[in-house]
């Protein structure tokens, strides 16, 4: 029976998705974790804790763990379990992206150097190691620009500046950003990309890249935060627009050096044409993978994954026809949640498939720049991406957060 170790930070979503997979395909799981597994399944042959801060040590717990439960393949989970899954995939021999690659997604910096000398087209921009050099890479990039923090992830401490005086507000807010999770300079100082965005889920492998979906996000990130809500597919751009984002995120992985796994993208469509905002070494993060259906079975993005991992064969496995959106719900207020209303109502909207509520009622809640975490998620499908996007508009207008 093949065994997947998989990488799980504690604040991923995705675990319950990944052991259902699992018993779908009859794959055993060996996890490693930087948290508490409260999952049961008889296909977990076991749980070991690691410290996703330290990939090497976490690796080395993995391969540990390995010579009494042998793997056939490692797969990371979000952006904490990428690095752990690479070194360790790396000392057991088994197919895996190089790591100097995956370490290249998780330094925006060194994601940025790359892309420029493999000619990807890209935002300028610059790196600044404190508030003067940023109000002068501000300056000389012109305004607006964009600063963001080059380790941290799902848009926290990403603040748009319009002149000299909000760059230095955005260079304190992003200080304090990154004191709190323990990080520090430099920050990364772009250019603001005017134009829709969209995202691009695929898998890497050695002869290509293999796009699984692109999804549309229709409410403008203009800032000057840049919280994600709607996620729609298929794209509704014209086909030659689709086709050039698939060829400029192609060559964004390759000039990183991604040759295995899931890769997530972001993209901007620009009047002077597409340009890549980012590229994560993982699959879409959040619940938002529960958009995604695949093959004449409907199976999930997480079986996709593991099969993937595998070598097993995917022929028949591309997305399903049928239009499908995620909604993010944002927070709108710092507080702590009381209560959650409209739930039934949200159950009959037309086309709304579910709704996931993903914080705990008396759990603090934390709108961005500083947070990173969403309410929940709701989710639709239909014939026609119009008719899914209003649905998930009207469910989230029937949802009431009472925030203390």
């Amino acid at each position: 029976m093949p065994r997947i170790a998989l990488v799980l930070p504690t604040g991923s979503y995705r675990g319950p998705d990944f052991v259902a997979a699992a018993d779908e395909l009859g794959v055993d799981l060996l996890v490693a974790t930087d948290g508490t597994f409260g999952m049961t399944s008889g296909r977990i042959s076991g749980v070991v804790t690691v410290d996703c801060g330290s990939p090497a040590d976490a690796a080395a717990a993995l391969v540990g763990a390995a010579e009494s439960l042998p793997v056939d393949a490692v797969l990371g989970v979000d952006d904490g379990g990428v690095m752990v899954a690479a070194i360790a995939a790396r000392a057991l021999g088994l197919p895996h992206n190089p790591v100097e690659a995956v370490a290249a997604t998780r330094d925006k910096a060194g994601m940025r150097s790359l892309l420029a000398a493999a000619g990807v087209p890209q935002p300028r921009y610059l790196v600044a190691g404190d508030e003067e050099q940023a109000v002068a890479a501000a300056e000389e990039l012109g305004f607006p620009v964009v600063l963001k923090p080059v380790s941290l992830s799902a848009s926290r401490g990403v603040i748009r500046a319009d002149d000299a005086t909000t760059t230095r507000t955005a260079v304190s807010w992003i200080e304090s950003i990154l004191a709190e999770a323990g990080s520090d300079w430099p920050i990364l100082v772009e250019e603001y990309l005017p134009g829709d965005e969209v995202a691009v889920e695929a898998l890497a492998t050695p002869s290509g890249l293999e796009i699984l979906a692109i999804f549309d996000k229709p409410d403008p990130l203009e800032g000057p935060f840049f919280e994600e809500t709607i996620y729609l597919t298929p794209s509704r751009h014209a086909p030659e627009t689709v086709a050039a984002v698939g060829e400029i995120v192609a060559a964004a992985v390759a000039a990183l050096g991604l040759v295995h796994g899931p890769a997530h993208a972001e993209v901007r469509i620009t009047p002077q044409g597409p340009k890549v905002v980012e590229v994560a070494a993982r699959s879409i993060g959040g619940l938002c993978g529960r958009s995604l259906r695949f093959g004449m079975l409907h199976q999930s993005l997480e079986v996709l994954l593991l099969r993937a991992a595998l070598g097993l064969p995917r022929r028949g496995m591309g997305r399903e026809p049928a239009a499908s959106g995620v909604m993010m719900l944002p927070i709108p207020a710092d507080g702590i949640l009381r209560a959650v209303r409209g739930r039934h109502a949200v159950a009959e909207v037309p086309l709304v498939t579910s709704l996931e509520i993903t914080i705990p009622i008396g759990r603090r809640v934390r709108p961005l720049p500083e947070g990173d975490r969403y309410l929940g998620f709701v989710f639709a499908s239909g014939d026609d991406p119009a008719d899914v996007e209003a649905a998930l508009r009207e469910a989230h207008g029937l949802l009431e957060f009472v925030i203390e």
